[in-house]
């Protein structure tokens, strides 16, 4: 039972993204993040962004950590926040199936132990970075606000997490 959850299972728990500091993926030898949008950088459907989040892009810019975004939303909402963040990306990505992860890490020019795909969504972050043989990085999504196919996604994740701490001991 343990080997069917093995995709599911995230390198890395965090409450957002910025507790991902340069030491830290220094250390884990992470020299590249795939990021997902929608309630991992932004809230769902926002045209906002904390301004933490803002700072930490741009401590990553500065730490020269390569970002790139790979997420579900349309294109254009893609093409906006590449644009606020001053770092490539793709939309409608069709996550978990690893046509653009693997775009993506070919931008990024890195092999895939060197990146961590970061997001919120158990099953399409998690198990399309896993899949592609990244480091995976889970996210706490910044709302509540999904859509109604994601709500039912959250419940099924709770299990599915509760099941791979219970038999991490």
């Amino acid at each position: 039972m343990k080997r069917i959850f093995k995709p599911l299972r995230p390198t890395f728990m965090v409450r957002d993204v910025t507790e991902l500091s340069p030491d830290f993926l220094q250390e884990w030898d992470i020299k590249g993040l795939i990021l997902d949008l929608d309630n991992t950088l932004v809230p769902y459907k926002s045209n906002e962004t904390a301004p933490e989040i803002q700072d930490w892009v741009k401590c990553m810019h500065a730490s020269d950590v390569k970002l790139y975004m790979v997420s579900n939303a349309l294109h254009e909402r893609v093409d906006y926040w590449v644009r606020e963040f001053l770092f490539p990306g793709v939309g409608l990505a069709a996550k978990p199936f690893p046509k653009f992860f693997r775009r993506a890490l070919k931008a990024l020019g890195l092999p895939p132990e060197q990146v961590a795909m970061v997001g919120d969504q158990l099953f399409t972050d998690v198990l399309g970075g896993n899949l592609a043989g990244m480091r995976t990085v889970m996210v706490s999504p910044l709302s509540d606000n999904a859509l109604p196919h994601t709500k039912v996604t959250r419940k099924l994740e709770r299990l599915v997490l509760h099941f791979l701490k219970e038999n991490a001991r």
